[in-house]
């Protein structure tokens, strides 16, 4: 028989708590995107114009990454690594590892974006004797900005809700301070509804301003679902 009693006024004197644990997964998810997008943009360089041996390289980290869970991949950095002298903390460990596996995915997307720029394009940069650092800067990221503006957005999201994985590590953004919570409280029903919750508000206003960036920023007609 079903005799839960809900408690949700002591759940929600847990928000400021919270509340703190969002600040985190929205640090440690900006940094582990952007971090993962300098990564991609490299990758997908390398694999458009390079050599062959920087296109294997790139193609061995990108199905490495790709190809595994993002939870091996962290224990190894956690427990592997260490064998090697390189010892990181929870939370570095968890921004490394989101960092290679945003690269690895960001890679294949703005390859899918350089092979979108026109040859017309890149040939009147090279009659202006645009450099290839000039050619990126003016010519492809402009370009490839708009192009993929959209799939960059969408795995932002991703990698937001995708931060969840650093509870595991002791990491208290806001799955780990609800796990804290719930294994304090008993009552988990509450705690995890109000994180649910704000997990929908966080992708809400993520989704927002990114919307926002795009049409003043890129002029996209971006929406936000």
């Amino acid at each position: 028989m079903f005799d839960y009693v809900f408690q949700w006024r002591e759940a929600f004197s847990y928000v400021p708590y919270f509340l703190g644990g969002m600040w985190v997964t929205f640090h440690l998810s900006f940094l582990g995107f952007w971090s993962g997008c300098l990564v991609g943009l490299f990758g997908a360089l390398g694999k458009t114009y390079g050599g062959p041996i920087i296109t294997w390289i790139v193609n061995a980290y990108v199905i490495m990454f790709t190809n595994t869970p993002g939870l091996v991949t962290a224990f190894f950095i956690f427990y592997g690594l260490p064998e090697y002298g390189i010892l990181l903390s929870p939370y570095e460990t968890v921004l490394l590892n989101a960092m290679l596996n945003a690269g690895a995915y960001i890679t294949e997307i703005m390859r899918g974006g350089f092979l979108s720029v026109r040859a017309t394009e890149m040939e009147a940069a090279q009659t202006l004797g645009f450099s290839m650092l000039q050619s990126l800067r003016l010519v492809i990221v402009p370009h490839i900005a708009k192009v993929l503006f959209a799939p960059l957005s969408n795995f932002y999201i991703w990698i937001i809700l995708g931060s969840s994985g650093a509870s595991i590590f002791g990491v208290e953004e806001l799955t780990g301070r609800a796990f804290n919570v719930a294994s304090e409280t008993f009552r988990a029903i509450e705690i995890f509804s109000i994180t649910a919750g704000f997990y929908v508000i966080l992708t809400i206003i993520a989704s927002a301003v990114l919307a926002y960036l795009g049409r003043v920023v890129f002029r996209v007609k971006a929406k936000i679902f």
